[in-house]
This record gives C-alpha cells, structure tokens and sequence, in this order.
C-alpha cells in the first residue's frame, strides 16, 4: 500500500468517525452552544481536508514507479471508454497519467497490476503548474475519448503474427479486424484507428518466393489471394492491394490516423507510387513486369519515401534500398536506437508519440528491420534513430487531415523472429520501451486535435 493510499484511508476513516461524532453531539443543550459552536468548526475543517485528500489517481510511467507500463496504457483506454476524461503528462514521470479518482479505478489497477497513486487536489494542482511552468519541457494533453480500432489481418491469422495484436490483447484494449474485403466497402469510416498488419501491397507474397514457394502454407496463401481479388473483381493481386492501398490512403487523408510495421510500412508507399505500372515478375502475376518501371514510379503519391530504387530480382528477399536489413552490421549487443526529444509545449504530437521511461529502446530485426534516410521525404520526422549508422527506426508524417506513423521491425522483443517461431510471452516484458511506443500511438487519437509542425 501506497503512502498516499494509507493516508486516504486513515482519514475517511476520520471523516466517518467525526460524522458519528456530530451525531452524538447534535442533542447538547443551547447552554452549550459555545461547545457545539466550538464543534462545528472542528467537523467542517476535518471533513474539508478530508474531501481535499484523495481526488485525482496519477498512474507513473517512470522505470522506477511502474510496474506494468503496458496495462497502464489499458486502463487510461478503460477509463476513456467509460466516458472519463484523462489528462496525458507529457514528460513527466515518463508520460504518466492524471484521472479522477474512484473505488473502481483503485480495484481495476490491482486487478490487472498497475503501479497507481492517489492524490490530493493540492498536489494536483502542484503537479499541473510545475507542467505549465514554461522553463519545464512537459505539457498535460487532454484525452476526451476512446478511440475505436482496426487491425487489417486476414482471417485465421494467429495474433501473436503481429505485436500490435499481441500488445493490445495484452494491455486489454479492443479492436476489430478487418482485411480487403471490408476495406473496399469503405469500413474505414467507422474507425479512428488503423494498424497495417505485416502485409505486402505489391502483390509479390511478400518476396517470400526463393526459400518458401514450395511451402504449403506458401501456396496456400497465394491460391487464396488469387481467389479473393477474382472475387473482389480484380485480375491480378497487385491490382487488387492497390484498391486496397488507395482507400487506406483515403483514409488517412481525409483526417485518419494509420498506424504500420515492418513490410506493411515500404510496402505500402511502394505501391502508391507505382500506381499503373507493373513492378511483379511472371512467378507472382503470370506475365512480365513493364521493362523500365523504375523510371516510371511517382515519389508524389507515397507518404513517406522517395528515390528509393525497387529490387528487381525475385529470388532476392527485399522490396527495396528502402530497408536497411541487407545494408547493416550492427552486433545484437550494441543494437539500440534513440528517441528524439521534442518541444512538449510546442510539438505536442511527437512529443506524445515518443513517451518512454527510456530514451534508449533496443532494436529488433523484421523484414523490413529500419529506413536508409536517404530515401525519407524531408517533411517526415525521424523520431526514432540508431546512432551508429543513422538508420530511422521510427517515423511520423501529415498526409492531408491525417496522420501516419511507421515502425520498422517485427517485434520489439523478439530481436530476429523468423517464420515459425514461437510467440512472445508479453508477461515477460510488462516494462517494454519497443512496445510503448505502439501503445502512444493506440492513444493518439483520444488526443484533443492538436497542432504539429512540419
């Protein structure tokens, strides 16, 4: 139990004790009216510090104070869920949380085993001017409601495939999957949140062809993605993911906010920019690719990247010089990147989206592992990079009304997953800095709108 936990006790446990008092005193005669005069006093001024105790519940996001960083994220989507307003503590103890305080939100955090403490008004209100104090790099962002989320995955995909499923089963937050078919329907329109599973929108399997075209699962995937574009009315998969790539693109411009990892992130841009033109070899569509379609890609219509040079050869694992994987010889031990530090007050949203409780979070391979910051457009910021060869790791961008952030890399705590392995176990890494940073961007929507700079 926490000091301030104990103390909120000890003195409800007064104010119930004083109110049983003015209940055995409300009989005293008028001869003793100073007495009881004398009384009432007493009682206003303990049951006024009482009621100004235990007010508000911050829940720390400091390496020291909390316990399970990634629960803590589940709770403040709870709260907003509940119609509860919270207040995000930029840069303070790690971008903790403010909220009122309540038995249930007490019971809730133990439940699922979050480090919380209770309050009074007065330190509240300490806290909130040391925030505002313009020498202090920190900022209280409002969060007025629980964003609602999509996961695009294709059916019977396990979720431990991807850490954004993983996370936000872990941390209890809800989502609902969709894939091609409702993205074509325009589903999008009813979700605030949208994070790209590992997928490949060029219509190339995922460059997997060399080491797996024999595999079943393989010539399975392939055999249903052939069949669900014939459905959708498409004569190739790549036609067919570009539709696909086009409405997402309409989503984020039109005020969404888009949330991608690993191959889905290149992937992605990749196909925008080669919009009618034919970058997959027989093996993936049945007919050649256009013979100079590297000249004829167009940087204007990606998010992201540009001057990026497309891999040609289909029994090479990569998609483009987009993705550092081939490039690096970082040993595992030394492999970290850096968060950027932002102005809280001033750049609210990168600040937000890079709240830790470090800012040194380990690296982790993926098939698309980092970006050569050659290729990254100068209006996409870098909030994430290694210092040993520069590569980015994490980024963020405006398209139109919306927003975009891309995370190379597969998962934040498994450093090289390869195709078969075992999941992680979340309950072993409650405190993960590479998984925080998933979990910034879940509640970036709740934000009230804020303004950024590019």
């Amino acid at each position: 139990m926490t000091t301030a936990t104990y103390l909120s006790n000890k003195i409800s446990s007064l104010r119930n004790f004083s109110v049983e008092l003015f209940t055995k005193n409300i009989s005293l005669k008028a001869g003793n009216s100073t007495t009881f005069s004398g009384f009432c006093i007493l009682l206003f001024f303990l049951v006024f510090s009482a009621s100004a105790f235990a007010s508000q519940i911050l829940i720390p996001m400091d390496a020291e104070s909390q316990r399970n960083h990634l629960k803590a994220y589940g709770i403040t989507y709870w709260m907003l869920d509940k119609d509860v307003k919270v207040q995000w503590l930029l840069n303070y103890r790690g971008g903790s949380f403010l909220m009122p305080d309540s038995e249930e939100l007490r019971r809730e955090c133990k439940i699922r085993g979050v480090s919380y403490e209770v309050i009074s008004d007065q330190k509240t209100s300490d806290i909130l001017e040391e925030i505002s104090n313009p020498s202090k790099n920190m900022q209280a962002v409002l969060l007025e409601k629980a964003p609602k989320i999509a996961v695009y995955s294709p059916q019977g995909n396990k979720p431990w495939d991807d850490a954004v499923t993983m996370v936000l089963t872990y941390a209890e937050i809800p989502y609902e999957t969709i894939y091609d078919e409702e993205v074509l329907n325009d589903a999008l329109l009813l979700f605030d949140w949208l994070h790209l599973h590992h997928e490949d929108f060029t219509g190339q399997y995922g460059k997997f062809y060399r080491s797996y075209r024999t595999a079943p699962w393989y010539i399975e995937d392939k055999k249903q993605a052939e069949a669900l574009a014939a459905r959708l009315g498409y004569e190739k998969v790549a036609e067919e993911k570009l539709a696909v790539a086009l409405k997402i693109r309409d989503y984020v411009v039109g005020g969404g906010f888009m949330f991608a990892m690993c191959s889905a992130t290149d992937s992605f841009d990749i196909a925008l920019s080669a919009e009618g033109v034919d970058i997959a070899e027989p093996m993936f569509d049945g007919d050649p690719s256009d013979a100079n379609y590297q000249k004829e890609l167009n940087f204007e219509k990606s998010f992201a990247f540009e001057n990026f040079i497309l891999e040609r050869n289909p029994m090479v694992y990569e998609f483009s010089s987009i993705d550092m994987t081939g490039k690096r010889q970082v040993p595992m031990d030394v492999d970290y990147f850096s968060l950027m530090e932002y102005s809280a007050k001033w750049d609210p949203v990168p600040t937000m989206l890079t709240q830790n409780h470090t800012m040194l979070v380990k690296g982790f391979m993926g098939q698309t592992t980092a970006y050569d910051p050659a290729t990254i457009k100068p209006t996409v910021l870098v909030m994430g990079q290694s210092k040993i060869n520069g590569e980015a790791k994490y980024i963020h961008g405006i398209k139109g009304n919306g927003f975009f952030t891309f995370y190379g890399g597969h998962d934040p705590e498994d450093y090289q997953h390869m195709v078969g392995d075992p999941k992680t176990e979340l309950e072993l890494h409650p405190t993960s800095p590479g998984y925080r940073l998933i979990l910034n961007n879940v509640l970036f929507p709740a934000a009230k709108k804020q303004k950024q700079k590019t």
